[in-house]
This record gives C-alpha cells, structure tokens and sequence, in this order.
C-alpha cells in the first residue's frame, strides 16, 4: 500500500474523528478499494457511560444536493451502539458529520465481550455506495460492576422448597467472583447466611416447614480493593414442602414388660411416618432403664429390669429439618412373672418315618404340663428350616405328616432323608414363657418297586472268544432309591452246558467255556435280577427273571500250515554266542503273527533255543559231531487255542576242525539215515449231558435189579414165611 497526497476531484474524504484517525469513502466515480486493508481499532472503557461518545466521521460528497445515507452494522446481534446520527458541516456545503455513540442502557463487561466489529457504509445521492470497518476494543474499568440481574432495582429471585437441607447453597452473588472481593450484608433481619465467597447458605436449622409461604430480602455490597463497589438485591420465596410431615400415629403408647429382662433385649419399637426420620429420648434426659436405637426406633432395656414404671417422652424427628418433628409418651411396667416355662416328656424326640406313611398321620403326641397353672393353656408351633416346617405340622400335640416323604424326590434327598425341627410350647399367661422341643426325623426307604428286565436282550458272541471275553451287559432297572441298585445272578451257574457267568454289580455276562457252534449254536440263560439297599428289612427285596439269548457266531476253522514240516539242516558250532540256525515259515490265516512256537522234544540238553519262529543254536560242550531231531510244535493265538500242528528238525552239528598228528590219515565217514519222525496222536472223548445222564439212569436200575435178584436168591434158602 501506498501513501496518497490528496483526494483527487470526486473522492469522498471522510475523517473518523474517535481517536484522530481519518477514513476516505468513495464517492461517485471512484472506489476506495484499497483502503479496505486498513483496520480501524477505538479503544473503549467498560464503565463508559450510556451516549458516550465511540467515533466521529466526516463525510464529503460530491455536490450539496442532499444528506448522505450512513448506517451501521455489527456482527455482534444486539451491539450497545446506537444508530449514525448525521449533522451538516457549517462551513462546507458538501461535507457531513456523523457520530457513533453508546447507546442508553447499555452495559459493557470485557469479560464477557472484549471487541465488537462494526460496518459503516455511507452512499451520497446519485454515488455508489462504500463501507469500511471499525472495531472497538472494551477494556477493563476501574469501576466494580455487579451482574445484572442482581444489580436492578426490583434484585434476583430465587424460590426453593421449605424442606430443603440446612446450609445448602442457594444463590452466588459472583458467578466467578474475582480475587479480593468482599461481600457484606446490609440487612439483618434474615435467617439466611452470606458466605466469603458471595454463597448464600439455607440457614442453619432449616426453614419451618409449618408456614405457608415465606420471603426473605437480603441486600448485598460487594467491595474490591480498591475500594470500588456494586450492590444489588436478592429475594428468597420459600414455598411449601411437597413432602409429608413426621408423625406419630399414636400420641400415647402402653407397653408391659415381664422382670428379669436382659440388658439390650427388644422391649418394643416406635414408628413415625415421615422422610429421613431419626428419634431420641425427650425425657427424661437421662434415661436408666431405657435407650432408644435413632435410626430404627427399638427401645431396648440397659439392664436387667425390676418391677418398676417409666414413662418416656419420644421425639420423631427430620434428619435434615429438625424442625420438623412429633412426640409420643410411652407407658412402660415391669410387671413381675412366673419364670417356670411348660414342661414336656419327652424333651427330645429322635425317630424315623417310613416314606410311605400317608399326609395326615400323628408322629408323636407331646406330653407338656404348665407347672405355674393348671387352667393355663399351652400352645403348639413348629419352628424351623422351610423344609422341615412344609413337610409336617402340628395338630395340638400332635405332630403330623403335611405332605408326603418320598425317599426317591430330589428335595428329600437335599437333606440328606433328614430333617430338623423345634417344638415350641408356649403357656398362656402374660409375658408367655415357652419351652423348645428338638426333633430330628429320618426317613427310611421302602421297597416300594419291582426290577425290570431291559426289553431284547440278545447278544452275539464268536465261536471262538476266549475265556472271560464279554458277551454282553444286562441293563436292568429299578425306580427305588438308590436307583438301579441290582444284583445279579444266573440261574443254574456255570456249567459245560452253560459255558457263561455273570457279574454280581455290573450284570456283565462273560465266556467261562468253550463254545462250538457246530454242536450248540445258541444259548437261553435266565438272569435273576435283585435290588438291594432299597429297604431296611432285608427280606422286603423283590427280583425279576430276565430271558437272555446268547447266539454263536461261526468262524471258519484256520488250519496251520508250515512249511516245509519236515527240514533237515547242517551246521557247524561256532565259538562264541549263539548262532541262528533256521526260520520256520507257518500261516495260520490272515493274521500269523497270533502264532505260538515252542520246542516239544529232543532238546534235553538244552543246545536250542525259539525265539518267535527263529531257532538259535547254543553252544555245547561236545567234541564230537552230533545229530539232533526237534519237534516244534505251532499253535494259534488265544482265539484258537485248539489247532495246532508239528514241524520235525534234523540238525547235523558239526564242531570246528580240531588238528590232527602228522601220522594219523584215520578218515571217518558218517552214514546219514534218513530221519524218523515219530507222531503222536492223544484221543480225548468228551460225552454229552443227555449220554452223562442216560449211563447214570442206566447204571442205578442195574444195581436195583441186583438188589432184587440176590434178595430172591436169600429168601429161596430159607422159609418163604420169613421173608414176608
């Protein structure tokens, strides 16, 4: 930007006279475009007072022929500045003055806003308009304000509700009071307190709840330290308490206590109704007998009580207005009384109930006397845990089933089939003593149910399985308590006709024989199931017959092959350890590796030994060749225990080349024969049940026909008389 020298012709000059400063308007041929980079910044005081004034400005047009149009905007709504006032120069006809002033009523605070931003904009008749822009700075005073409006004439109000808590804080005079300040109260006549810090506390005690409406006016100065100061005014409505006042239902209670009271024992409880209600003893003011809890209003004895009469005045009051309260009197005797309580036979009572025993149905009957009265009469209540007092009652004396006790529920067994239970026997005389009776009641099992037998129990077995293979599991079942508590057992025992057990708990039926299935291809076994535990009486046990079907299965025959069957082998003995000599080659099905080996004969001297299929040789002391023959006999695994078949080895040894003296040329020859093999063949017969039974039958009547011929014979020797 550059400095002009003058305005030339046309150029509207116009001079912001605030502070000094000079603005030029455009007038109607030329624009001041330029000078719109040029701030304009007026300082201004907050305690400036209204019509103050902020700006003047000069405005020069280009002809006389009327007054200039100058307005002004801010960018702040609702600015305190009022609109240009315009007057006409005296001198120039074409020069104008216009002012900005602070509007009436206005009030600056440059802690709330430090600059406003104004637009002027002045247009001559028949000339294009232009603006330039000015800001005015608010600084702080030297004068103390107070906020508006508190500082009013008519002051602030404030309306709270009569039950508000003592030294709450209603009003600050300061919303953020500056350091230094001090607040005074003018006016005395008020309950309500004025704090440092320009708080205005709830006094100390509340407001009384008892008026209507009340208003308090309290009129404040604040001073800083510099001596400046503002004052306002401020009104406090208290309006009635929307909540319910503390009262006593009763103005005058009446209590009798029996003697002998212990200390801190329950003598009776007051209540009040009301919000956050406390109490206390009025009178008298120190209680010897009596104290009272403040929060729950149980009176409660210091010692142990005498026969003696006290009165007590009680207060109810509001924790948080105190003034809100009521009294009641209290009238209470300590009347002397017949310690003896009823007496019952028996004093403990133990027994147990059988599940079955139907609702309805007397336990016990109590014999219980008062010894104080013979006219008195005695009351009867059970006392105890949920359980127990829903499953019995009392029917005078008498205890009684209420529901019924299944042993198999699963709130019975919760208990462990036990429950527990006081008798509480109390006289009738006044205070009522009482007498506790336990009771314990376990409840036994009655065997109430049959065992069931599973449906379909069939199971298959191969003929081939090995002794305690498992055929199968006899699931029964039973509905008593412990559920499924079985026994088994079979009918008939093991036998070779019945080649089967079965285990007592688990009802596993096991292989304990052999089984083929070419001469007995299924099997009908009867299992006899017994509960157990299921009743104290053992001989109330019930049982059940189950059929179980067991079906053979047929498995092919695997016959042992080895091959060769017959070897012969030559070997040379070594020193040393042992030394392999051959490996037998046997199938036995699909699966060979079930196959067993082990020598059968002709290794007395023990020179041989089997490991798996493979024969080793070990040394032995000879020094001469030698000649052996082996039976090794092969058999299946444990699943075919009954084949088996031979292999013959013929093992030549020869030992190792001794040194022979230069004048032996002895040759020996050793003729080899052809081996022998010796087979051995062990028949064994094994009879059926039917042919067993048949050669007994047939052998008792032989002996009664001996019997019979031999008796005859005696009796033809002597008289026939003799043997009638």
């Amino acid at each position: 930007m550059g400095a002009s020298l003058g305005p030339p012709q046309g150029i509207a000059r116009t001079h912001l006279a605030g502070w000094g400063d000079t603005l030029l308007f455009a007038g109607t041929s030329v624009r001041a475009a330029g000078l719109l980079d040029l701030p304009r910044v007026v300082t201004l005081s907050e305690d400036a007072a209204p019509g103050t004034h902020v700006a003047k400005v000069t405005v020069s047009c280009s002809n006389a022929s009327g007054s200039p149009n100058i307005t002004l905007h801010g960018l702040e709504p609702g600015h305190p500045f009022n609109p240009i006032a315009i007057s006409t120069d005296p001198v120039a006809a074409t020069m104008f003055q216009a002012e900005v002033t602070l509007r009436a009523g206005a009030e600056l605070n440059a802690h709330q806003v430090n600059q406003y931003a104004l637009t002027l904009r002045a247009a001559c008749p028949g000339e294009d308009e232009v603006e330039e822009r000015l800001f005015v700075q608010v600084t702080a005073g030297q004068v103390l304000r107070c906020d508006a409006p508190f500082a009013r004439a008519g002051g602030d109000v404030v309306q709270v509700l009569a039950d508000i808590a003592p030294r709450t804080p209603l009003y600050a005079v300061m919303p953020q009071p500056l350091g230094g300040l001090m607040f005074r109260l003018r006016n005395h006549d008020t309950p309500l307190t004025l704090t440092h810090r320009g708080l205005v506390l709830t006094p100390a005690g509340g407001f009384d709840p008892s008026k209507d409406n009340q208003t308090f006016r309290l009129e404040i100065e604040v001073v800083d330290r510099h001596g400046h100061n503002c004052s306002g005014a401020l009104r406090v409505e208290v309006l009635p308490s929307r909540r319910p006042r503390v009262t006593f239902l009763e103005p005058q209670q009446s209590v009798r206590v029996p003697e002998g009271t212990s200390p801190l024992e329950v003598v009776m409880q007051v209540h009040a109704t009301g919000d956050n209600v406390r109490y206390t003893i009025l009178a008298p003011t120190a209680p010897a007998l009596f104290t009272i809890d403040e929060v729950t209003g149980e009176i409660r004895s210091t010692s142990q009580l005498e026969v003696a009469h006290a009165y007590l005045l009680i207060r109810a009051y509001n924790a948080l207005h105190p003034t809100d309260h009521a009294t009641t009197m209290l009238n209470i005797t300590v009347q002397e009384t017949d310690r003896q309580a009823p007496r019952c036979i028996p004093a403990l009572f133990v027994f147990q109930v059988p599940e079955t025993v139907s609702p309805g149905s007397t336990l016990v009957t109590l014999r219980c006397t008062n010894p104080a009265s013979t006219k008195g009469c005695l009351s009867y209540a059970l006392e105890g845990p949920p359980a127990s007092r829903s499953r019995f009652r009392m029917e005078g004396p008498q205890l009684q089933v209420n529901t019924t006790l299944d042993y198999e529920s699963e709130a019975v067994a919760a208990v462990g089939f036990q429950f527990m239970a006081t008798i509480m026997v109390t006289a009738g005389a006044q205070p009522p003593r009482s007498t506790h009776v336990p009771v314990l009641m376990t409840v036994t099992p009655v065997n109430e149910f049959t065992p069931v037998c599973p449906n379909g129990a069939a199971f298959t077995v191969p003929e081939t399985a090995a002794f305690g293979s498992t055929v199968g599991r006899v699931a029964g079942t039973d509905r008593d308590y412990p559920l499924d508590s079985l026994e088994y057992s079979l009918e008939g025992g093991s036998s070779p006709a019945q080649p089967f057990s079965i285990d007592t708990h688990t009802g596993e039926i096991r292989v304990v024989g052999p089984l083929d299935y070419q001469r007995q291809r299924s099997y009908r076994l009867m299992v006899r199931l017994t509960d157990t535990h299921n009743d104290l009486n053992p001989a109330m046990r019930r049982s059940c017959m189950c059929d179980v079907a067991v079906y053979l299965q047929a498995v092919a025959e695997q016959v042992l092959v080895c091959t060769p069957e017959v070897q012969e082998l030559w070997i040379t003995a070594r020193l040393g350890g042992r030394q392999p000599v051959t490996h037998l080659a046997c199938q036995g099905g699909p699966d060979s590796t079930t196959l067993a080996y082990t020598i059968a004969g002709g290794n007395e001297d023990g020179c041989f030994q089997l490991e798996g299929n493979t024969l080793f040789y070990l040394p032995c002391d000879s020094a001469k060749p030698r000649t052996f023959m082996l039976l090794v006999e092969v058999w299946g695994g444990p699943g075919v225990p009954h084949h088996s078949t031979m292999v013959a080895l013929v093992v030549h040894v020869t030992p190792r080349s001794t040194p022979v003296p230069p004048s032996t040329t002895t040759r020996h020859m050793v003729l080899w024969k052809e081996p022998l093999v010796v087979m051995r063949m062990e028949a064994a017969w094994h009879p059926p049940a039917w042919f067993v039974a048949v050669l007994t039958v047939s052998g008792a009547l032989l002996l009664a026909a001996l019997g019979c011929v031999a008796r005859i014979l005696l009796c033809s020797n002597q008289d026939p008389a003799s043997c009638c």
